[in-house]
């Protein structure tokens, strides 16, 4: 008798994350949104904005429309114009000059464009380089810096090859989460979400959670930016390692986050 073969691996869709940063009164912030409950992934847990790319990220005159990506390959630029277009569109802040400019697109501006593009790219009915186009503006990829790179396990039915980006928020823009897949949002230390979410009253899924505390070993987005900086991007690839008391995942202790293994939550 033959053993029944193996499911297939899913292929992991390339996706982007962006961590935006301020420095509040008592200490270093990001700003963070819950998903909706009838989100397939993550649904309830206080995430960072991001989502998978879209078709017009690659867009070449959308790549034409970017500054900071110089010796960069076609996917790196198309995930830092991801970065940037989920912040958009799920937070309302954008890191974009007009073209020529080397001061980002004024708050009153933002809060118009916010009603005419911020639906349309989320349905993907129109592509950035669109917007881009008519508003003759330029995505600042170079306020993006590369903080970590995780891509879900192979054992998983839908994966994500993610890529996780710091970025200081404008100081004038209103943020504020989208209202659709993004139900509530916060600016929060990264020491109020641990422990909101130990005592219950948060979610954070595994990887949030990790980066949460790498997050927290900085003061400052100063701090912040610069030890993003200084690391060596490792790519997280959970292991999968199956124990009396369930699921445990290993992760590379080169990445930085203090752990080799951790649980996969029940429902995983």
């Amino acid at each position: 008798m033959t053993s029944p073969a193996a499911a297939p691996i899913a292929p992991a869709r390339l996706a982007a994350t962006v961590l935006l940063l301020r420095d509040g009164a008592d200490g270093l912030e990001v700003f963070m949104v819950v998903r909706h409950q009838q989100i397939d992934f993550a649904s309830g847990a206080l995430v960072f904005p991001g989502g998978k790319l879209a078709t017009g990220d690659h867009d070449p005159a959308a790549h034409a429309r970017c500054s900071g990506i110089e010796g960069l390959n076609a996917d790196e630029i198309a995930l830092r114009i991801a970065a940037v277009r989920e912040a958009f569109e799920e937070c309302g802040v954008l890191l974009a000059r007009p073209r020529g400019s080397a001061a980002f697109v004024d708050p009153a501006r933002v809060a118009a464009l916010g009603p005419q593009y911020r639906a349309a790219l989320d349905k993907g009915t129109l592509g950035i380089a669109a917007m881009l186009a008519a508003e003759d503006l330029s995505l600042a990829c170079e306020t993006l810096v590369p903080f970590a790179h995780w891509t879900t396990p192979t054992f998983m039915p839908k994966r994500f090859d993610t890529r996780f980006y710091l970025a200081a928020a404008p100081a004038e823009q209103v943020l504020l989460h989208d209202g659709s897949e993004a139900v509530d949002s916060v600016w929060i230390r990264p020491q109020d979400a641990l422990a909101q979410a130990d005592a219950g009253r948060r979610t954070l899924v595994p990887a949030t959670r990790l980066n949460v505390e790498k997050l927290g070993r900085s003061r400052s987005v100063a701090e912040a930016l610069a030890a993003a900086r200084a690391d060596t991007i490792i790519e997280v690839l959970p292991e999968r390692i199956d124990t009396a008391a369930g699921i445990t995942l290993r992760i590379p202790a080169a990445a930085g986050y203090g752990i080799t293994e951790f649980s996969l939550p029940a429902g995983g």
